[in-house]
């Protein structure tokens, strides 16, 4: 990713990817793939902001590709999406992203970016992959009464089925 986005503007970036997530289709399901988002997670997010709470993307994927397209898909904006970074320079021209990886926001690091980024332990965090275990465990620690939750996507029909025990992952399709 870093040789294939490195010494590209901020701006030129975001721009690219805001075309990808409005063109590309995943080819097993022909859809969309902002299309093909958990319904389930779209209605805890909203009945979670509904209810007074503040909502965060902390993903393992590349934070300046989540931020571009999140708050369209989930209501979340930039400014609370978190996720794995490359390092970024700036000159008169702007931001440019630099093709060397900074953070990785997957497994231990998660716990760790939400410490660095919101500053605070989490009472309610939702997940759905292995890697999102370390924050999980981090969140059930809280003094506050905490809730934690893993999804594990296993439904090939209706959305991708990628927990490694349901699934082909070149294909999607369930093998559970």
């Amino acid at each position: 990713m870093g040789a294939t986005y490195g010494g590209m503007s901020g701006d030129e970036f975001h721009k690219s990817v805001r075309e990808w997530v409005d063109t590309a289709m995943n080819p097993v399901k022909k859809k969309k793939y902002v299309d093909m988002i958990y319904q389930p997670m779209l209605e805890l997010l909203q009945y979670l902001r509904a209810n007074g709470f503040q909502t965060f993307i902390v993903s393992g994927g590349d934070i300046s590709f989540m931020r571009a397209w999140a708050e369209k898909a989930y209501g979340i904006p930039p400014q609370q999406v978190m996720g794995s970074s490359f390092k970024v320079s700036y000159d008169s021209t702007g931001i440019n992203r630099l093709p060397q990886f900074e953070f990785m926001d997957d497994g231990p690091g998660k716990p760790v970016g939400i410490y660095q980024h919101i500053g605070k332990k989490p009472v309610f965090a939702a997940g759905n992959s292995d890697g999102d275990y370390q924050m999980l465990q981090w969140t059930s620690t809280n003094s506050l009464p905490p809730m934690e939750i893993i999804i594990h996507h296993t439904n090939s029909t209706r959305e991708w089925a990628y927990d490694p025990r349901f699934a082909d992952r070149q294909t999607g399709k369930g093998i559970g």
